[in-house]
C-alpha cells in the first residue's frame, strides 16, 4: 500500500497528477506557482504541493486563455473577472482587437518592404543609406516615398542634417498637403498668377526652405531632379501637381526678385 498516498487528503492531487491531466509539464505549474497565476491549494504532510478541483478548472481557464494569445500579465489580471459568459465574451473582444491591430500592422511592414524590393530593383548599386532613406519614409507614410532612390548622397546628407525625425514626419505632411493641394488647383485650372496660386506659392517655398534648411544649392538640386526627363513619372498626380507648382512658384519667385510682392 501507498503511505504517501494516504496522506493526500480526497480531492486534492498531487502537482504530477494534474500536469499529466492537463498535459502541460510539472515544470509549467512551478513556474505558473511562481508568478502568482496558480498556487497549490493545500500541502500534503511530506510537504509535497496539493491542488483541487478547483485549481484543475483554474489551470483549464489559464491554458485556454493563453491558446488564444493572451500574454501571461494579462491572463493574470483576468482570471479573477471571467465569471460570466459576458466577461468572457468582452475579453476576447478585446483579444480580437488586439490581434486585428496586430495584422494591420505587419501588413503595413509587408508593405512597405514589398514597396522597398520595388525601388531597390531599380538602384544599379547598393546603396543601404538609400534603402534606409526609402524605408523611413514608406514608415512615415509618404506617398512620394519613391523620390528618394533620386537623391544622391549629398543631398541625403544634407536633408538628414536639416531636420530629425520629428521635423521630417511633420513636413512630410505638409508637403503631401501641398501636392494635394496643387494638383486640386490643377484640376479647377486656377491661372498661375492668380492671389490663389501665388497664396499657395508662397507657402510651399516656406516648406522648401525648412526642408533645405534655406542651403540654395540643395534647392536647386531639387529643381534639377524634378525637370530630369528620366525622372520618375509613374505617378500622373504627382507630375501634373510638379507642374502646377513650377509654373506658380517661377511667377512668384520673378515677383519676389523685383519686390512685386
Amino acid at each position: 500500500m501507498n503511505y504517501e498516498s494516504k496522506a493526500i487528503p480526497d480531492g486534492y492531487m498531487r502537482v504530477g497528477e494534474l500536469a499529466r491531466q492537463a498535459g502541460v509539464t510539472v515544470r509549467t505549474l512551478q513556474y505558473y506557482d511562481k508568478e502568482g497565476l496558480l498556487s497549490p491549494s493545500a500541502a500534503s504532510e511530506g510537504g509535497f504541493r496539493l491542488y483541487n478541483d478547483r485549481d484543475a478548472v483554474q489551470l483549464m481557464q489559464i491554458l485556454a486563455l493563453k491558446q488564444m494569445g493572451f500574454s501571461l500579465g494579462e491572463i493574470k489580471q483576468r482570471l479573477n473577472r471571467l465569471d460570466t459568459p459576458a466577461d468572457v465574451l468582452q475579453a476576447l473582444e478585446e483579444q480580437s482587437m488586439q490581434i486585428a491591430g496586430q495584422i494591420e500592422q505587419l501588413t503595413e511592414a509587408r508593405n512597405a518592404l514589398e514597396k522597398l524590393k520595388a525601388e531597390v530593383a531599380q538602384i544599379d548599386i547598393v546603396d543601404f543609406k538609400k534603402y534606409a532613406a526609402i524605408l523611413a519614409n514608406l514608415q512615415m507614410k509618404n506617398e512620394y516615398y519613391w523620390m528618394v532612390k533620386h537623391f544622391d548622397d549629398d543631398m541625403l546628407r544634407k536633408f538628414s542634417g536639416h531636420l530629425n525625425m520629428e521635423q521630417a514626419q511633420q513636413v512630410i505632411v505638409q508637403i503631401n498637403h501641398t501636392l494635394d493641394e496643387a494638383y486640386k488647383l490643377h484640376k479647377r485650372k486656377v491661372p498661375h498668377n492668380s492671389k490663389k496660386a501665388q497664396q499657395f506659392a508662397r507657402d510651399y517655398w516656406a516648406i522648401i526652405l525648412q526642408v533645405t534648411g534655406g542651403d540654395m544649392e540643395l534647392i536647386a538640386k531639387l529643381g534639377e531632379m524634378f525637370t530630369n526627363s528620366a525622372f520618375d513619372t509613374r505617378d500622373t498626380k504627382f507630375q501634373l501637381a510638379q507642374d502646377y507648382i513650377a509654373a506658380t512658384l517661377e511667377i512668384y519667385l520673378e515677383g519676389e526678385q523685383y519686390g512685386n510682392h
